[in-house]
């Protein structure tokens, strides 16, 4: 069995290999450009150590992890370009290094890539990963349309936002795990299991990631303090703040998130933590890790094989980075 660790620096070395032909440059250049800005990779190595729970990984499984990596490289391209981002992880973005049309050209033959690596498996295997792959896809897709509905939406609900963080989030990771498995001939249950794991593990990510943003220290998390604040986001913490504030908190928040002051941030924090969101934020990734751990106990390996999606779960979600 390998770590996480391990699965990240073997998939890295061999995600460097070129994906796209030279010609003409100015499709496959920014789109080479893009993948050199690097990332975690959690999503492919997921793969395969689904792939490696259950027997040693397959060459299969290396081709699905490429095309996964592809995919959400595609979707980031492509949300960079709806948030009008200018950097991702410190450098320009492709629309802001070249331009919008190209970012969207290159995005797409990005994904058409993808379906390159899909097309290489086993035809056995194959229509269960492409079910499984474009459902996950048109997920995705879903989250991130949600997730534009709410910026201008004045309302909204905790259980429309947990759905949104599922779809934009958790289905992808879940999605990861399950074709690994699948790849790794592990039994329908075993998948649904696994993939449970990875959809209550991506929910609790996102939670922590929301109370990082607001509670954690900088330093740690390497970003500013209260971003989400900032831009107004509808966060887990603003969506369980408004619903639980007495009037006059409530009408605070929404008086701050108005007219952004100066001291908007720890003028947010002072209701939060009069609203105990704190307290509850840690209290509901937790109830989620709780039920991603019943999951991955569930599935019917032997507890040495499950020790490394146990160090992932430690790295994603008790994390303070």
């Amino acid at each position: 069995m390998h770590s996480f660790k391990e699965l990240v620096t073997q998939f890295t070395e061999k995600f460097k290999e070129s994906h796209f032909p030279a010609q003409p440059a100015n499709l496959y250049e920014p789109g080479t450009y893009f993948l050199e800005i690097g990332g975690k990779r959690i999503r492919p190595v997921m793969c395969l150590m689904g792939n490696e729970l259950f027997d040693t990984i397959q060459p299969d499984a290396w081709h699905v992890a490429t095309a996964i990596e592809l995919f959400h490289n595609f979707t980031l391209m492509h949300d960079d370009i709806m948030d009008k981002a200018p950097l991702r992880r410190g450098v320009p973005t492709v629309h802001t290094k070249y331009n919008e049309n190209t970012a969207l050209l290159t995005g797409d033959v990005m994904l058409i890539v993808a379906y390159d690596y899909l097309a290489k498996i086993n035809p056995q295997i194959l229509p269960r990963i492409l079910t499984l792959f474009n459902r996950t896809g048109r997920e995705v897709c879903e989250g991130q349309q949600w997730d534009m509905d709410f910026e201008t939406s004045q309302t909204v609900k905790l259980d429309n936002y947990l759905h949104m963080i599922e779809l934009k989030t958790s289905v992808l990771l879940a999605a990861s795990l399950k074709m690994g498995a699948i790849i790794g001939g592990a039994s329908e249950g075993n998948c649904l299991h696994l993939y449970e794991f990875g959809r209550n593990l991506g929910i609790a990510f996102q939670i922590q990631d929301d109370y990082l943003d607001a509670f954690g220290d900088p330093e740690k998390f390497g970003k500013e303090q209260g971003g989400d604040i900032r831009q107004n986001k509808k966060t887990f913490l603003l969506l369980h703040a408004l619903e639980v504030a007495n009037p006059q908190q409530k009408s605070r928040l929404l008086q701050l998130m108005e007219e952004n002051p100066a001291d908007k941030v720890e003028q947010v924090l002072a209701i939060f933590r009069e609203c105990n969101v704190d307290t509850w934020a840690r209290e509901l990734k937790q109830s989620y890790l709780d039920k991603a751990y019943q999951q991955l106990e569930a599935v019917a390996v032997t507890a040495t094989r499950k020790a490394p999606l146990l160090e992932l779960a430690e790295f994603l979600v008790a994390r303070e980075h």
